[in-house]
């Protein structure tokens, strides 16, 4: 396998990796602090380049060699852990954890004040419930800038920056109640992110109406996905579930359930259709440019009403009961709404929605197929040669099938569009393939996520590990190469190229991610990179401390009983991998340093005595002896 020098590093940033930095750096831990700085190590690091797929007859292989990279990046939602994780593909590996809606102690984040100006009101919440992950697009293929999830539990969107794996906005989507579907448009460029009120409530929800359903409604969400601020909402009628966007940018689309409105799961199950709601982008921006539009008590979000079956915004279109996922094909062509009480997926013609909301057709005209799939049809993916590929709940299955066939069998061909069923272990929710997305779709790995493992795993107790599994979908015919254990509970997936992501090995010294920090020490008259003094106004104190492997620039401090303290802490270490960490013991503080990032964390010293600080990362041959006092003066 070809190594490559690497072209990617910052300027001026050391091209080191950790091995050879501490195979020559034992005896530099006893110089002092001058000496340490910048310490190189010997050789420069070569980064290794994604392994090759090797052919094993039908297609690929899924072993990926010690030392080699995986050919896709994976973005895994995680349920109710509140976190993204990354995967390598095919080996599904775990390469690193994002915190978003949870607390992450390993990171800080929920702590430190950079991660709390994220979060913002919604820091009140220690829970999340991380239901869908969807990457930034341009001209309909993945531009690796950002990833957008949403909090199903708090109905909040967040946005992760993808050259430094970390959530940089957060919004909570006001009127809405619970944000489940989350798409985002795919073309010119990611201008929208849609996000879908599942849950009816009253509207404004102050109590008016507690127990009158007949005042119960949903709202569609577009939020800036540059800004994150949100531009407008769609009062809708029914429970919006998944959504998808078509590759011109005029149109989204959201299944949607309970027509009859109800509230019990009786009353949601009485209709024997529901719906596909149709949204004209175009067409509610007009409205809102045009101030023809309503706001909310409590919103200054302008709501434009998409209620009824003929409005400028939206078009109901039938289709089976209590429809679920949606997804649009890589060529554009067709949006798929699966029917999980039915077993049916109906196919939906793009090319006939303009027509649509002129009203030069019916709604069921732009229904072009409804192949009848098996039980319990959930979400559907494609390969890019014209195959699609929908999970089965209740057969536990993933069936192949033909996308044009299916329309010639609806428009009376005597044609078999299934292809191939393949059994999955058990109960398959969310599936994705490599590119799938995009109108890059390269039919290479697919992975589902099934709900239940029960006999695929050592067992560990009650609560029973996800099984995440990986198909081989390069050939003629499906073949299950992986199983993977999850934690709870991973609901979504998507997988990209390398080439489409460029992550920083290192943090820019300007990174607007600690701006809070430079004002701080602007007001103070302190040079971050240089820091090693303490601050105090008040009560308030800050400590600025700086940290080169194996020393902070600081051994000790001291501060008073009840002052608030704020450490502002920068790693000067420009070596890449060689993070660092803050943490004080039996104050619950704990945070990462990375290199060439500065962090901060406030607290109250409210317990006298001394409290020993140190580093979290293992850092440095001496990284025990890594290290200092904050010592509490008695009130």
């Amino acid at each position: 396998m070809s190594k490559n020098q690497s072209d990617d590093m910052p300027t001026g940033a050391f091209n080191e990796g950790r091995r050879r930095f501490l195979a020559g750096s034992a005896a530099v831990g006893a110089v002092g602090m001058a000496g340490a700085a910048g310490v190189a190590g010997v050789g420069a690091l070569t980064r290794s380049q994604p392994a090759q797929a090797a052919s094993n007859g039908n297609g690929l292989s899924v072993h990926v060699d010690p030392g080699e990279l995986d050919t896709y990046y994976g973005f895994w939602s995680s349920g109710q852990s509140g976190e993204v994780r990354v995967m390598g593909v095919p080996s599904m590996r775990e390469l690193a954890r994002i915190p978003v809606f949870n607390r992450c102690s390993a990171t800080g984040w929920g702590q430190t004040n950079e991660s709390l100006a994220v979060l913002g009101d919604s820091a009140q919440f220690q829970n999340g419930d991380l239901h869908h992950v969807h990457m930034s697009y341009t001209d309909g293929k993945y531009d690796g800038r950002y990833l957008y999830v949403h909090d199903k539990l708090n109905t909040r969107v967040a946005r992760i920056r993808l050259d430094i794996m970390r959530c940089d906005k957060m919004v909570t989507v006001p009127n809405a109640h619970a944000i489940h579907g989350l798409r985002v448009q795919k073309a010119p460029k990611t201008g929208y992110v849609f996000a879908n009120g599942e849950n009816i409530v009253p509207l404004p929800n102050d109590g008016r109406h507690l127990d009158e359903p007949e005042h119960y409604w949903s709202v569609f969400t577009g939020i800036d996905g540059e800004s994150m601020e949100i531009k407008w909402q769609v009062w809708v009628d029914g429970n919006l579930d998944n959504c998808n966007a078509d590759y011109s940018g005029r149109f989204a689309a959201s299944t949607c359930y309970n027509a009859e409105r109800g509230v019990t799961l009786a009353d949601k199950m009485r209709f024997e259709r529901d719906w596909v709601v149709v949204f004209d982008i175009h067409a509610i921006e007009r409205a809102v440019e045009s101030g023809d539009y309503i706001t909310i008590e409590g919103s200054d979000v302008p709501v434009v009403d998409g209620r009824g079956p003929d409005t400028p915004f939206t078009r109901y279109i039938p289709v089976p009961k209590n429809p679920h996922g949606i997804n649009a094909t890589p060529d554009g062509k067709y949006l798929i709404a699966n029917g999980k009480l039915s077993p049916t997926c109906t196919v939906i013609d793009t090319h006939k929605l303009p027509d649509l909301f002129d009203n030069k057709i019916e709604l069921r005209d732009t229904v072009v197929a409804e192949p009848e799939l098996g039980l319990g049809p959930l979400h559907t993916t494609y390969d890019g040669r014209g195959n699609a590929y929908t999970t089965l709940f209740i057969d536990s299955q993933v069936v192949k099938w033909n996308v044009e066939d299916a329309i010639r069998h609806y428009n009376g061909e005597s044609v078999n569009y299934i292809r191939q069923k393949l059994d999955v272990h058990y109960q398959p929710g969310h599936l994705n393939a490599t590119l799938a997305e995009t109108a890059e779709a390269d039919g290479q790995w697919l992975v589902v996520l099934s709900k239940f493992s029960k006999d695929r795993f050592l067992p560990v107790g009650p609560l029973h590990p996800e099984n995440d599994q990986l198909i081989d979908i390069s050939g003629d015919e499906m073949k299950l190469v992986h199983d993977g254990p999850a934690f709870a509970e991973p609901h979504d997936c998507i997988m990209c190229r390398p080439d489409q992501l460029n992550p920083s090995p290192i943090y820019s010294r300007d990174d607007p991610y600690w701006e809070q920090a430079r004002k701080w020490a602007e007001e103070d008259g302190v040079d971050l990179d240089t820091a090693s003094t303490v601050i105090r106004n008040g009560n308030k104190v800050r400590v600025y401390l700086t940290a080169v492997a194996p020393q902070y620039s600081m051994n000790k401090f001291t501060v008073k009983q009840g002052d608030e303290v704020t450490v502002i802490v920068t790693n000067l270490d420009r070596i890449e991998d060689l993070s660092h960490g803050f943490a004080i013991i039996n104050y619950g503080v704990s945070m990462e340093v990375n290199p060439q990032q500065t962090s901060s964390i406030t607290f109250t010293a409210d317990k006298p005595g001394v409290y020993w600080y140190f580093c979290t990362w293992f850092c440095h041959a001496l990284h025990m002896e890594m290290a200092g006092r904050m010592l509490v003066e008695p009130a």
